[in-house]
């Protein structure tokens, strides 16, 4: 069933103990993709959150395609204690594997369970192992809190509009509690969760990343004021992606924005918030340096 209503998300109260372990400024410094000079440290994507609440027009998913480097892709779908196995053995392989990230290959909160699950079984194991998460924001009022206490101390929220009337244009619906939600009520509901669930994570010193998909003719324009927005909100820094053609998808004919657009667009909102360079849009399994 589809509706134009949107219902709003009751947000968890924020827990009372915080991981002690966390210190943001010295995990970014190791993070490759926070920090464009590192060059150095290793990262693992963990495929354990198939699930998405979220259908956008640029992306389709498939999970047995070895030769497509996007995210929303991967080879297989891991369970936790896999997913510990896995990283168990890259990071004998390669002992400079420093983040252990979920991005997907759908949203890291839609399954959230299997993402918690995940991230405790590697604590377990490697108490200094920086955590990252990847999020379209739409649950993260109800998980901020949760999010913090498990160490997280890196989350990047998609976030391509702060427009509800650009975002009816981007996405074709949104699921909640097994009803979608559709049109400007439905960016409505994603803004604000984006919104909220990002002032709870900075407060709770978490260090944020805003990433944004280009779209030629829908979004691009409005991009300065994405920046602006979660500059305003504390978020460390943003990237601007080219969008990839997927077939399939809602956007398979979308014009591309080119590289010398994508330039032009970072360095006007690099003089609001610190920009990404070097992003690969990597791969929900992806593995090892930049």
């Amino acid at each position: 069933m589809r509706t134009e209503q949107a219902a709003g998300i009751a947000a968890a109260p924020l827990p009372e103990f915080i991981f002690p372990d966390i210190n943001a400024e010295e995990k970014t410094k190791s993070h490759p993709c926070y920090n464009g000079c590192n060059h150095e440290n290793a990262r693992i994507h963990l495929p354990v959150a198939p699930g998405c609440n979220i259908q956008c027009n640029y992306c389709v998913r498939k999970f047995d395609c070895v030769n497509e480097s996007r995210p929303g892709v991967t080879t297989k779908i891991l369970t936790p204690k896999e997913a510990l196995e896995r990283y168990r053995q890259v990071k004998e392989e390669q002992p400079n594997l420093s983040v252990v990230g979920i991005a997907g290959p759908g949203d890291a909160l839609c399954d959230f369970e299997k993402t918690k699950s995940t991230l405790q079984l590697i604590r377990q194991y490697d108490k200094d192992i920086t955590f990252c998460l990847s999020t379209n924001g739409l649950m993260l009022p109800r998980y901020a809190g949760e999010i913090i206490a498990l160490g997280v101390s890196h989350v990047t929220v998609t976030l391509n509009s702060v427009d509800p009337a650009i975002s009816a244009k981007i996405y074709r619906y949104i699921r909640y509690e097994g009803v979608e939600y559709i049109g400007e009520k439905a960016g409505e509901m994603l803004l604000s969760n984006q919104l909220e669930g990002l002032k709870k994570l900075v407060e709770g010193g978490v260090v944020c990343k805003a990433n944004i998909v280009a779209l030629k003719g829908i979004n691009d324009r409005h991009i300065p004021e994405i920046a602006e927005k979660v500059k305003a909100l504390g978020c460390y820094i943003v990237n601007i992606m080219p969008f990839i053609p997927v077939r399939g998808s809602g956007f398979e004919n979308l014009p591309l924005t080119s590289p010398e657009e994508i330039a032009r667009l970072r360095k006007e909102c690099g003089q609001t918030i610190l920009q990404m360079h070097h992003c690969r849009q990597c791969r929900a399994d992806a593995v090892g340096c930049l």
